[in-house]
């Protein structure tokens, strides 16, 4: 298997990973809430005001995936949350993988780096994603690296051509499962 670094993104790999997220948007509308046409409107800058933040934080984090010659071709965030009632959940947000990069078992190590931060996160108790229901392949990774399904969200996006999506809901219970082998 070819070796992907993965490590948190820092304020220096802002281009990169902006120009990967307008690629994931592009290539893949089913698969997140953003839509690139709402994105491109808002601006690179608004998207950098949330990037930069998790660049900084200890607790947020954007994982990233790159070549040997360093470029940039997956991205995975875990994000906490600030209230009171619900800081004990984590959620993983943005996953992506360029086409160069798959097939190598380089989205399973960007959830694992996502796991792995969250164990070390005071607090932490769960994570949770949502995926595209039809989207088995990311299904299937998701149940390896841990999460179950428990739910399903029923046109949770209705794309621009009117394509409806469901999602599913998963979570990992940090506290009840094992580590993931090594």
């Amino acid at each position: 298997m070819t070796s992907i670094p993965i490590r948190p993104l820092t304020i220096h790999d802002w281009d990169a990973c902006w120009a990967l997220r307008l690629q994931a948007l592009r290539d893949h509308p089913d698969a997140f809430g953003s839509d690139l046409d709402e994105t491109l409107a808002a601006g690179e800058q608004a998207s950098k005001a949330r990037f930069m933040p998790m660049a900084e934080s200890t607790r947020d984090r954007i994982f990233g995936a790159f070549t040997e010659n360093g470029v940039l071709v997956g991205v995975a965030g875990i994000m906490g949350n600030d209230r009171r009632k619900t800081r004990h959940r984590m959620d993983i947000w943005g996953m992506y993988v360029a086409p160069s990069a798959r097939g190598i078992g380089t989205d399973r190590r960007l959830i694992e780096a996502c796991i792995d931060h969250a164990r070390g996160v005071v607090g932490a108790l769960q994570i949770h994603l949502t995926v595209a229901s039809h989207n088995a392949s990311a299904v299937r990774l998701y149940e390896r690296c841990g999460f179950r399904r428990y739910g399903t969200e029923p046109r949770a996006l209705i794309l621009p051509d009117g394509r409806e999506i469901d999602e599913d809901l998963m979570v990992l219970l940090l506290d009840t499962a094992p580590p993931l082998p090594s």
